[in-house]
């Protein structure tokens, strides 16, 4: 059975967004990524899968090694999809915080 995963449950993983992370600023096996863990290759294997389904990590092969690398591409979508709630909460919080200062003049 071929799930369709959805990148913001991908996300929503402490351990896979510290994969992106860590492979932001340069490409690494799998080796190397679990190296940074404390739990079991398998595990970190199955959050690569997932981040790779997803296409936030993108595959390279050299020699025998697969290496792992950001899709920026796929990352750039995630945060044009966010950044309309972004600005929408900084406004929110900006027009809180000028209610508040007015306020605490007031007392």
């Amino acid at each position: 059975m071929n799930l369709r995963r959805d990148v913001f449950q991908a996300l929503a993983d402490p351990t896979r967004r510290a994969i992106l992370l860590l492979v932001a600023s340069q490409a690494m096996t799998a080796g190397a990524i679990a190296a940074n863990f404390d739990t079991a290759r398998p595990t970190v294997s199955k959050h690569l899968q997932i981040l790779t389904e997803c296409e936030l990590l993108e595959q390279e092969q050299n020699g025998r090694e697969i290496y792992y690398h950001i899709n920026a591409k796929k990352m750039k979508e995630v945060a044009d999809f966010i950044e309309p709630f972004r600005k929408m909460w900084d406004d929110r919080f900006n027009k809180l915080e000028t209610i508040m200062k007015k306020y605490k003049t007031k007392n």
